[in-house]
C-alpha cells in the first residue's frame, strides 16, 4: 500500500470518526445528559448546607452543548485516524476480508479490547461518584487496563495466525480468544478494585449512565466502521465504469 492510499484511507478515517461523532453526540445528548443531570442534582442536594461552594468555571448549559459537541467530535476525528491506519496494517494480514468487512472486524475488535474490557474492570462514573483526591490514581488504573487490553488483543491475533497452519483458523481462533479472556481475567485479579460509589446513590441512576456511556461508544464505532468501511471499499476496489446505453463505443482493432 502506497504512501497516497495511506493518506487517503486517513483522510477517510478521520472523515468516517467525523461522521460517527456526530451520532455518539446525539446518543450521548438525549440518553447521557439526562443523567448527568441527575447525578449533579443528586450532588447539590448532599452539598446543601455546606458553606464551601465552588466556583463554576463553565456553566452546565455550555458543558451540556458546545463542550459535549467539542469533546465528542474531536474524540471521533482523533480514533478515526488512528483506527484508520491500524486497517492500514490490518489489511490482508489478518484474513482474506475485503476493505468493508476488514473495517467492520477492526471497529468490533477496537470497541471490545479500548473500551468494553477496560469499562468492565472500571465502568463510567457519573459526578457525585469518587473521590477527588483518587482521581489521579483512578485515571492510571483505567489507562493501564486499557493499555493491557489493547496488547493482549494484538498478542491474541498473533497467536492466532501462527497456529492457524497446524491447528486450522477455526480452532487456532478459539485457542487465541481462550488465551485472551484468561490473560484479562488475571488482569482483573491483580488490579485493585475500585468502589467508591456513595451508599445511598441511587442504583438505577447508576446503571442507566453506564449503559448511556456504553451505548455511545457502541454508536460511535459502529457508525465508524459502517461508514469507513464503504468509503475503503470503494477506494481500493473501485467499480468499472458503465457505459450508457446511448453513447458510442469505439470498436476494437
Amino acid at each position: 500500500m502506497n504512501s497516497a492510499t495511506v493518506r487517503n484511507l486517513l483522510v477517510r478515517g478521520m472523515l468516517a470518526g467525523l461522521g460517527a461523532g456526530v451520532l455518539a453526540l446525539i446518543v450521548a445528548y438525549f440518553l447521557g445528559e439526562p443523567n448527568v443531570d441527575s447525578a449533579i442534582g443528586f450532588e447539590e442536594s448532599h452539598a446543601a448546607g455546606h458553606e464551601h461552594h465552588e466556583v463554576e468555571l463553565v456553566s452546565r448549559s455550555l458543558q451540556s452543548t458546545a463542550g459535549l459537541a467539542t469533546g465528542v467530535l474531536i474524540y471521533g476525528v482523533a480514533f478515526g485516524g488512528i483506527a484508520a491506519l491500524a486497517f492500514c496494517f490490518a489489511l490482508g494480514r489478518v484474513g482474506r476480508f475485503t476493505p468493508r468487512a476488514t473495517a467492520l472486524l477492526l471497529s468490533g475488535t477496537a470497541l471490545l479490547a479500548v473500551y468494553v474490557v477496560p469499562f468492565l474492570k472500571y465502568p463510567a462514573n457519573p459526578p457525585a461518584v469518587g473521590d477527588g483526591d483518587t482521581i489521579g490514581k483512578r485515571t492510571t488504573l483505567y489507562f493501564l487496563m486499557m493499555v493491557l487490553s489493547v496488547l493482549l488483543a494484538v498478542a491474541a491475533v498473533i497467536l492466532g495466525k501462527r497456529l492457524a497452519p497446524r491447528l486450522g483458523t477455526w480452532n487456532a481462533t478459539v485457542v487465541a480468544v481462550l488465551g485472551f479472556v484468561l490473560a484479562i481475567g488475571l488482569a482483573y485479579g491483580f488490579l485493585p478494585t475500585v468502589n467508591e460509589v456513595p451508599s445511598d446513590f441511587p442504583a438505577a441512576l447508576l446503571w442507566r449512565f453506564r449503559l448511556s456511556a456504553l451505548a455511545m461508544q457502541v454508536t460511535l464505532w459502529a457508525g465508524f466502521g459502517l461508514v469507513f468501511g464503504e468509503l475503503a471499499e470503494r477506494l481500493l476496489h473501485p467499480k468499472p465504469a458503465t457505459v450508457s446505453a446511448g453513447t458510442p463505443v469505439a470498436a476494437s482493432q
